[in-house]
């Protein structure tokens, strides 16, 4: 009986097994790795060794490079009748940007119509010396004086018409037309329709090709000691967040500045993409060297916080991935400093690593 009792319950255990069994290889997770298109938005950089270093940290102001500026004054008075442009817009040299009505234009105009006449009439009178001359009534000095005459009229004239050139006036319309001195971004306007142009009156619009820009530093007295020109920096602007933009100190002022009581000093950038706008503020990173040993280094910007401790994401190939907790013995704003916990030449995920993260946790 007692054999006949345990047969189907040995035959029970072994149908649920392999139903078990089953039952697991259906769930099994996939293995995470890291596909064409994540791989292409992803910076690996390895571990280096580099001497510790202290990160100073500056504030700045983004202006325009002043050798690459061109303020537009007007050369004669009258009003603004008409702008063709804005502020913020790219020009082209020779393009036409507003229109003056002034005055002058008249006067110009009227000059330029009597001096043709002038010359109409000095023109006749040449001929007709110059007939007398022929036949021997007119002497050389009449006819000298006839050809000097109508030279003085033809220059008179050429002068007025290089002026009303100069001003490019349309006769058409009755304007001066203002033209773009130089091609490039119009990077300040100080001109509207119905306003007033009179001598002394500041710069109506300045334009700049954006293409280097500067960043003026303020030096205190405190860091005096740890900037020098030829320096090299980064620079980051708050409109892009972890962003860094390499420059180098090019001047540093010999006098502190009156109402900021600080050192200027000048940094000369590219400006790729025109992404730095003159008027954004800036902060500028030095980094000195502490001298000492060297120490295995890892960018900052690959430290993920989470859960109240530091992480790296370690890469070895594109499905193995090692989330490390690490200890870091010195940080700065650019680099994390190792005794121990992570090895040079081992590489580290330092862009979209976040991303990385959390679908390795999930």
């Amino acid at each position: 009986m007692k054999k006949l009792i345990l047969l189907p319950i040995l035959g029970l255990m072994l149908v649920y097994g392999c139903g078990k069994k089953e039952e697991i290889k259906d769930t099994k997770e996939e293995k995470f790795c890291i596909d064409k298109d994540l791989k292409e938005k992803i910076t690996i950089e390895p571990v280096q060794k580099r001497a510790v270093s202290e990160s100073i940290n500056l504030t700045g102001n983004i202006t325009y490079n002043n050798d690459h500026v061109v303020q537009f004054n007007s050369l004669v008075e009258g009003i603004i009748t008409k702008t063709i442009f804005s502020l913020g817009d790219y020009v082209k040299k020779g393009q036409v940007l507003a229109e003056i009505k002034s005055t002058e234009l008249n006067g110009m105009q009227s000059e330029s119509k009597s001096l043709q006449s002038q010359i109409a009439v000095a023109h006749r009178q040449l001929q007709a010396t110059k007939s007398m001359f022929d036949d021997g009534i007119a002497s050389q000095k009449d006819l000298m004086q006839a050809q000097s005459e109508l030279d003085v009229l033809k220059s008179s004239l050429e002068n007025v018409k290089a002026n009303l050139a100069m001003f490019s006036a349309s006769s058409e319309r009755a304007v001066f037309q203002i033209k773009a001195p130089t091609e490039g971004y119009v990077v300040a306007k100080n001109i509207s329709p119905g306003m007033q142009i009179t001598e002394g009156s500041e710069p109506l619009f300045t334009i700049s090709d954006l293409k280097e820009i500067w960043v003026l530093v303020n030096v205190y007295t405190s860091n005096l000691k740890n900037v020098t020109e030829n320096m090299l920096v980064d620079v980051t602007t708050p409109a892009y967040p972890g962003e860094i933009f390499k420059g180098k100190i090019t001047m540093l002022a010999k006098v502190f500045d009156a109402d900021e009581h600080v050192l200027k000093a000048r940094i000369v950038m590219e400006n790729k993409n025109l992404k730095l706008k003159p008027g954004m503020t800036a902060d500028i990173i030095i980094d000195k060297s502490l001298g000492g040993e060297m120490l295995v280094a890892v960018p900052a910007k690959a430290a993920i916080f989470d859960n109240n401790r530091d992480y790296i994401l370690i890469y070895k190939d594109d499905c193995t991935i090692e989330t490390r907790e690490i200890n870091p013995t010195i940080k700065n704003n650019n680099w994390i400093y190792f005794d121990k916990g992570v090895k040079e030449g081992e590489m580290v995920i330092t862009k979209n690593h976040l991303l990385i993260h959390e679908r390795l946790k999930n």
